[in-house]
């Protein structure tokens, strides 16, 4: 570039500048610091006051309940208290873990619920060659990604089915938890 066009680049820049007034764009820029600063704090107090209720709601009620042998109780305004178990079961992303849970499934007679799901990535205007079947794009030289999954609720159903019937399942492969929850039905 010639000194010219950037005398003239930095002349039009310094004409924009004086006609905006650096000061407006700092005070907004310290607004927005303190918005973001302000939410920052709002989300971290959120985060602990859902923490704080779910200690109240897993742990706290549900002992009190239980040292009284209850299960539910009705509140003077019509509210129904009552706890359940939550249960939890996840597949690991740890490929290892993620393989043992699979096939533990399959040695169950379970391997219905996995669900196996087949990727294949075309390129810029291939939107025709996407439609065409998966051994087709095979044909042509592409090759699909598949991975195998299990949806956490279908999993944490079964695992639940299980535990009520007495059956366990590898916790060293499956994440798996139960929690007592709280549940408040208002009138």
């Amino acid at each position: 570039m010639s000194n010219e066009v950037t005398n003239m680049m930095l002349n039009d820049s310094k004409d924009l500048l004086d006609n905006v007034e650096i000061t407006d764009i700092a005070a907004e820029c310290v607004k927005l610091k303190q918005k973001e600063d302000e939410i920052a704090t709002l989300e971290e107090q959120l985060k602990s006051k859902k923490e704080e209720a779910d200690d109240i709601g897993s742990r706290v009620i549900p002992e009190l309940l239980a040292e009284q042998g209850l299960s539910e109780i009705k509140l003077a305004d019509g509210s129904k208290v009552s706890v359940r178990k939550e249960f939890r079961a996840t597949v690991p992303k740890d490929d290892a873990r993620r393989e043992s849970c699979l096939q533990w499934l399959r040695d169950q007679g379970l391997g219905d619920i996995i669900k196996n799901n087949v990727i294949v990535s075309f390129g810029k205007g291939e939107d025709d060659k996407a439609e065409q079947l998966l051994n087709l794009a095979a044909e042509n030289g592409f090759q699909p990604q598949q991975k195998s999954d299990v949806a956490w609720n279908t999993l944490s159903a079964l695992y639940q089915e299980r535990v009520e019937a007495g059956l366990d399942m590898p916790s060293d492969s499956f994440s798996l938890w139960i929690k007592d929850k709280t549940k408040i039905s208002r009138k």
